[in-house]
């Protein structure tokens, strides 16, 4: 099989399987011969596909974190960028809920020099801090601040999302930290504590 001819099916089928062995048993589980044996396939396929056991942990991370960016990016609120910054947090953690393996998988070992996957991501959360800034529902944060403040977003819904994965808090308990966590940060930045609850609670949190 040519790689022009590869089966996008049986990419998927093998990075879904490799995110599999990785958050269930870690980097030292996945070998070509384990991963082929899971799918039903040969070891030469997995070549074809991603010419490299490196290059095939890279497309892991690159899939799990474009699912997320693709979840973040089916906002149902239109006008509030507040209530759709709010929006985009809680889609990217009930896509990470949705597909633990994966999101496990993405983080559990380190990533290739130069990796940036993860870049579109942090990407949309920082344009909506800066969306919120322009609106002047946000103080100004000065030169770089909306990285820092997108970053600080982002490290916090990652802690949710371990708490949960890791069965530490229930799925409904997370919506609800998710919740005044939103408030809380979005006060900070320089909302009014009011409107901040306005724009979370229009927000599909649940």
């Amino acid at each position: 099989m040519s790689p022009r001819m590869a089966d996008p099916a049986i990419r998927t089928a093998l990075i879904e399987a490799a995110a599999r062995l990785l958050a269930e048993e870690g980097p030292t589980a996945l070998s070509t011969r384990r991963l082929a044996t899971e799918v039903g396939t040969s070891t030469m396929t997995i070549y074809t596909h991603f010419g490299s056991m490196s290059e095939l942990h890279a497309a892991v991370r690159r899939e799990g974190f474009a699912r997320l960016a693709a979840a973040m990016e089916q906002s149902r609120v239109a006008d509030d960028p507040v209530a759709k910054l709010a929006d985009g947090c809680a889609a990217y953690l009930r896509a990470a809920v949705g597909e633990p393996e994966l999101y496990w998988a993405m983080f559990n070992h380190r990533p290739p020099t130069e990796d940036d996957a993860g870049g579109e991501v942090f990407a949309k959360l920082r344009q909506g801090v800066d969306d919120c800034v322009e609106a002047e529902r946000f103080s100004d944060p000065g030169p770089d601040g909306s990285f820092l403040w997108a970053g600080e977003i982002w490290a916090a819904l990652h802690g949710l999302i371990v708490l949960t994965l890791s069965r530490t808090v229930t799925d409904q308990t997370v919506r609800f930290m998710l919740a005044d966590l939103l408030l809380r940060l979005c006060v900070g930045f320089g909302d009014d504590s009011a409107d901040a609850r306005r724009s979370i609670d229009s927000a599909h949190l649940s």
